[in-house]
This record gives structure tokens, sequence and C-alpha cells, in this order.
């Protein structure tokens, strides 16, 4: 078991103690109980949680609640303000450095990937079994999923639909450790509308462990009135992590919807900001 397959099973034992700590938040749960539902000691239960992000359990899911999340946005407005640039013209916009986008041409678009050869493989993320593909180009997708990979890879073929497709499960899970473990600079190979491309750019102004809502994402691309095909741009994204799309939510400060789940994207959004 490589390290990042250690991870995602630890990511499976804290999406169930989040569950938990959800449907018994009023009775405030202590270490013990959670500990007891997952089925381990709660000194097990501990050390999983130090080796995933270096917290307490009880840190940690405190971290998920609404109450947190509120909390997260205002200060997150706050950093908007001071550190990003609103404009979007700087060199320096993407604060972390840590995506290349590479766009599609509109022939190719037009040709649905013919004559591309698509490299996927399913392998394990931080955050679960995951579904990559990349071309020589850079990452086309990169998906989470929990029991069957069919909807994943379906939606992959059926966005490429003239391209040669390879499994190669070792080659994606080599990449995956570059990406979750060694935070290597990663080049993406992205496919969308010219708005679309834009908004996914926009996310990353979004520091790590900072949050903003959809209304915020629409402001930084000057374009205030378009919130709905902002969310709907950001619902069409299909490289999760890597276009931080789970560093948006409600104006609420719920989790608003993620494609990949909710609780993925809670356990995503406190990771970032623990780890960070």
């Amino acid at each position: 078991m490589n390290k990042l397959e250690e991870k995602s099973k630890y990511y499976e034992d804290i999406k169930k103690a989040i569950e938990y700590f959800d449907e018994n938040y009023s009775e405030q749960p202590n270490l013990d109980d959670v500990a007891k539902y997952i089925g381990m000691s709660k000194h097990h239960f501990s050390r999983i949680f130090k080796e995933y992000v270096g917290v307490t359990p009880m840190q940690f899911l405190q971290a998920t609640t609404f109450s947190y999340a509120k909390e997260k946005l205002i200060h997150s407005k706050s950093i908007l303000d001071t550190s990003i640039d609103l404009g979007l013209s700087s060199s320096s916009r993407l604060h972390e450095l840590f995506v290349n986008f590479i766009g599609i041409t509109p022939n190719e678009y037009k040709k649905m990937g013919e004559n591309l050869e698509i490299t996927y493989g399913f392998g394990f993320s931080t955050f679960g079994k995951t579904m990559l593909a990349s071309t020589k180009k850079g990452i086309c997708s990169l998906e989470f999923y929990d029991d069957s990979y069919d909807e994943v890879l379906n939606r992959l073929k059926s966005s490429w639909k003239s391209a040669n497709f390879i499994q190669d499960d070792k080659r994606v899970q080599e990449i995956l450790d570059k990406i979750f473990i060694n935070n290597e600079k990663t080049d993406i190979f992205i496919k969308g509308t010219n708005f679309q491309i834009n908004v996914w750019k926009a996310l990353l102004n979004i520091p790590k462990g900072k949050v903003l809502n959809y209304s915020d994402v629409a402001n930084l691309l000057g374009k205030p009135k378009a919130v709905r095909a902002v969310a709907s741009a950001i619902g069409a994204n299909h490289i999760g992590f890597l276009i931080p799309c789970h560093r948006v939510i409600s104006k609420s400060a719920t989790m608003a919807g993620y494609r990949w789940g909710i609780k993925r994207k809670r356990v995503i959004l406190v990771y970032e900001e623990l780890e960070g």
C-alpha cells in the first residue's frame, strides 16, 4: 500500500466521522462516540487524523461546521480585497503557481479529440478513489468517485468521442503522486468555452485554505450580474482539485453543490486550511 492509498483509506474513515458528527452535532459527540461509530479505538482514530492532516479529530470536525464556514467566508473576503488583483491582469495572478493552463484550440474542440491519444487510469489520492486522464499537453480530467467508476469514465469518453484511449493505472498513480505528495507544478489541457475557461482561471485567485461565494467570483471577472453563468461554469469543471471549484461556497456559507460530493468538498477545504 503506497502513501496515497493509505491516505485514501483515511479519507473514507474521516468521511464517515463527518456523517456521524453531522447527525449528532446537537448532542456534542465526544471523541469516544465518534471513534466507536467508526469501529476504532480513540487512540487509533486520533493517530489517523494526526497522520492525515496533523490535527486532532475534534479540531478537524469542528472546522467542517456551518458556523466555521461562515467565519471563513467573511475572512476570505477581506483577504480578497487586500491581496488579489481584482482585474486579473497581473502575471502573478496564479497565486500558488501550481497549474499551467493549456487551452484547446478551436480546431481541436471541433474534432472532439480526433488523432488525440488520452492515457487514463484509476488510482488513489488524498481524497479517495480517483480517475485521471492526460494527453501529451497535460491533464484533461481528474475526477473522484466512491464505488463505481462507470460514471466518471463515461463522462470522459463522451467529452472526447474521437480520441484514442489507453488505460495505464500505474502511470496514472505516478501522476497522482506528483500532484498530491510532491506538489509538483502541473500542466492541464482545458476544454471549454472562453467564459468557462476564464471562470476556471479566476478560481486560482482564491488562496489555498480560503473560500469565496459565486457573486465574488463574478465580481472578479468584472461581470457582477453573471452569477448564474459563473455557477454553471464552476459546475462544469471536470478537473477536480487542480481547478479549485471546491473553494466556492454559497453566499449563506453552505457548501452548495459539488460534483464529487459535499462531504468530500468539506474534507478538501479543511484539509487545505489545516495543512497549509
